[in-house]
C-alpha cells in the first residue's frame, strides 16, 4: 500500500514529538526529586504554573515553603519536576558549580532568540572567554569614567519631569516607569557603545532606527499560551507568525547597526594605536570600545579572542541587562519611598547635605552617603528586579544542605539527591525576603535593618550586599557595579528635587513577572506596565 507525503510527514512529526516528549513523561517517575515533600500537583499539563503566578511576587511558593519545608519539589508542564529550595548552602552549591548546573535549553532559546549568544547565554569555555574579555569594561575604574554620563542623563530626566509639573504647585500624576525606562535606555546606549537612542527627547521627524528595533523586540506582545508552546515544543518555532516576522526584521536592523559600530570602533582603535594594540592604549569610555580593545590586545592568545559575532551578541545583552533591571529597580524604590514618607524625608535630608548636583562615583558610595546605600540595599532585597532563574543538572549530584530535612517517607536527609537533567529553581525574590533569614518584618521596607542584620543573613550567597539579586559564582551579574551607581545617581538627583506619593491605592498596585518584575495597576490593565506617582517639587529645590 502506498502512503502519501502528508501521511509520511505526520508520522515523522509524531516520531519527533514522541522522541522529545517521551523522556519528559518518564522522568518524573525516575527522578529522585519525587522523594521530596511538596504540594499536590493540580494539573499534569500546567503543573503549579497557574498557582504560582496568580499571586504577587511568587507569594504562593513562599507559602508552600512555610508549609512543607525549605526543600520541596514543584511541578512544571507535562508533569516535569523541579527542585525549589530556600536552603542557603544548597543555593550556594548550585551557583558556584556553574559547569554542573547550567541554564536549561528552553531558557537559552528564550534568551538567545533576542540576545544572540551573548554572555547571558554562553556556556563552558565560550562563557569564560566572553567573561574574561568583558571584565575590564565593568571594573571600578571604568564605572568611575561612566558616572558623568549617568548623572547627566539623570539630570535630563529631572528637568523633563519639571516641565510636566503643575504651575500651581499641585502634585502631578507621572508614570515614573516610563521616564526611568527611557533614561536607562539612553544611559546604556551612550555608556555601552557610544550610541544616542534619543529616548528621553525623541525627534518625531527622525525616528531612531535602533530605538525602533529595540521597542519592536521587547514591546511586541504574544499570546502567553503560544509563547509557552514555542518554548517547550521546538517544531512550533519554525512556524512564522506576524510577530516573529516583525521581530526578525528588528533583529536584522540591530545586527546591521551593531556590526557598523564594531567596525567603526575597530578602525578608531587601530588609528589611535598605529596598528599594534595593547591593553593600555585606547581610552574610549564606552563599554563596547573597551571590550573590543581587550579582545584585540596583542597579548591575548588567538584561541581566547571573541569573534565579531560574539562581540555583537553583547550589544543587546548590554541593552537588556543594563536597561530593564535598573529602571525597574528605581521604579520600585520610588514606590517604596512613596509608602514610607519618613524614609523619603530622611534620605532627602542626607542627599541635600551634598552642596552640588553632580556627584562623582566616590560621592555616591556607602562611606559618603550611608543612608542612600541602605535604601538601595533594601530596595534590591525587597524588590529584586529578576525574581527567579533556573538551572539544569549536567550530572548526578548530592546537593548539601545547611539543615537536615525529612523526605516524603519521613527519612531524615542531609543532602538533596539530584539526577542529570533535573531542574533547580533559584528563587531570588523569595529568598531575599524569607522571614527565617530576615526576621518577621522581612516583607517590610525598612532600610534601618542594614544597621544590624540578623545572624542568618551572613550565609546569603551573593556577589554584593548579602542579597541574591545579582546572583553569585562565575555567572553572577558582571555589571552590578555599574547598576548600583546608576541607581544611586538617579535617586540622588530625583529625591533632592521632588517629593513622591502614590497616585492610586496601594492594593491596586501589583507585579507582572516576565523577565523582570514590572508594576501594573490592577484597575487600569489597558495601560500595561506603569507606576503612577504624584510628583511635586520639594520646597527647597
Amino acid at each position: 500500500m502506498a502512503f502519501g507525503i502528508p501521511f509520511t510527514i505526520t508520522i515523522a512529526l509524531l516520531a519527533i514529538v514522541a522522541f522529545k516528549v517521551g523522556p519528559a513523561l518518564v522522568r518524573p517517575w525516575l527522578s529522585p526529586l519525587k522523594q521530596l515533600p511538596g504540594p499536590p500537583n493540580p494539573s499534569w499539563l500546567f503543573g503549579h504554573f497557574r498557582q504560582k503566578f496568580t499571586t504577587d511576587n511568587l507569594l504562593k511558593q513562599e507559602q508552600w515553603v512555610e508549609k512543607y519545608g525549605n526543600n520541596i519539589v514543584l511541578n512544571a508542564m507535562f508533569g516535569a519536576q523541579r527542585l525549589y529550595t530556600h536552603d542557603l548552602k544548597a543555593l550556594n552549591h548550585v551557583l558556584t558549580h556553574s559547569t554542573e548546573y547550567r541554564k536549561p535549553l528552553f531558557t537559552k532559546f528564550t534568551l538567545s532568540s533576542i540576545l544572540g549568544k551573548g554572555v547571558l547565554v554562553a556556556e563552558g569555555e565560550q562563557h569564560k572567554i566572553q567573561r574574561r574579555a568583558m571584565n575590564p569594561a565593568f571594573g571600578t575604574p571604568q564605572v568611575r569614567e561612566l558616572t558623568e554620563i549617568i548623572v547627566d542623563k539623570a539630570s535630563e530626566l529631572r528637568d523633563l519631569w519639571k516641565t510636566k509639573l503643575s504651575s500651581e504647585g499641585k502634585p502631578t500624576r507621572i508614570n515614573v516607569l516610563d521616564g526611568l525606562s527611557r533614561m536607562a535606555l539612553d544611559v546604556i546606549g551612550l555608556a555601552g557603545f557610544d550610541y544616542d537612542f534619543g529616548a528621553l527627547n525623541p525627534d518625531p521627524s527622525k525616528p531612531n532606527e535602533l530605538n525602533t528595533a529595540f521597542k519592536t523586540i521587547f514591546e511586541e506582545n504574544e499570546s502567553a499560551l503560544l509563547a509557552m508552546a514555542r518554548i517547550f515544543i521546538p517544531p512550533l518555532r519554525l512556524l512564522p507568525t506576524e510577530r516573529s516576522r516583525r521581530v526578525d526584521g528588528a533583529l536584522k536592523t540591530m545586527h546591521r547597526i551593531g556590526m557598523e559600530l564594531i567596525q567603526q570602533k575597530k578602525a578608531a582603535i587601530l588609528s589611535e594605536t598605529s596598528g599594534s594594540v595593547e591593553k593600555s592604549d585606547f581610552q574610549g569610555k564606552d563599554l563596547l570600545s573597551l571590550l573590543i580593545k581587550a579582545n584585540m590586545a596583542s597579548d591575548v592568545p588567538e584561541n581566547m579572542r571573541m569573534s565579531d559575532e560574539d562581540v555583537l551578541a553583547q550589544v543587546p545583552t548590554f541593552i537588556v541587562a543594563g536597561h530593564e533591571t535598573t529602571a525597574t529597580a528605581v521604579t520600585w524604590c520610588l514606590y517604596s519611598l512613596s509608602q514610607a514618607p519618613e524614609v523619603q524625608m530622611k534620605l532627602r535630608k542626607e542627599l541635600l547635605q551634598v552642596t552640588h548636583s553632580t556627584p562623582s562615583m566616590e560621592e555616591l558610595t556607602v562611606t559618603a552617603l550611608p543612608y542612600l546605600d541602605m535604601v538601595v540595599r533594601e530596595t534590591l532585597r525587597l524588590h529584586a528586579p529578576v525574581p527567579q532563574t533556573i538551572r539544569v543538572a549536567e550530572k548526578d549530584d548530592q546537593i548539601p544542605v545547611s539543615t537536615p530535612y525529612k523526605d516524603r517517607n519521613g527519612v531524615e536527609r542531609d543532602s538533596i539527591q539530584i539526577a542529570k537533567g533535573d531542574l533547580v529553581a533559584i528563587p531570588i525574590a523569595a529568598v531575599n525576603r524569607d522571614k527565617h533569614i530576615w526576621g518577621e518584618g522581612a516583607f517590610e521596607f525598612r532600610p534601618e535593618r542594614w544597621e544590624n542584620l540578623p545572624e542568618a543573613v551572613a550565609g546569603m550567597p551573593g556577589v554584593w550586599g548579602h542579597v541574591l539579586s545579582f546572583l553569585d559564582g562565575p555567572r553572577a551579574c558582571i555589571g552590578y557595579r555599574f547598576a548600583l551607581i546608576e541607581i544611586k545617581a538617579l535617586l540622588f538627583t530625583l529625591i533632592r528635587t521632588f517629593e513622591f506619593d502614590l497616585a492610586v491605592k496601594p492594593e491596586d498596585v501589583s507585579k507582572f513577572t516576565t523577565i523582570v518584575q514590572r508594576p501594573v495597576v490592577l484597575s487600569e490593565p489597558e495601560n500595561g506596565s506603569q507606576m503612577p506617582l504624584l510628583v511635586k517639587l520639594h520646597h527647597a529645590a
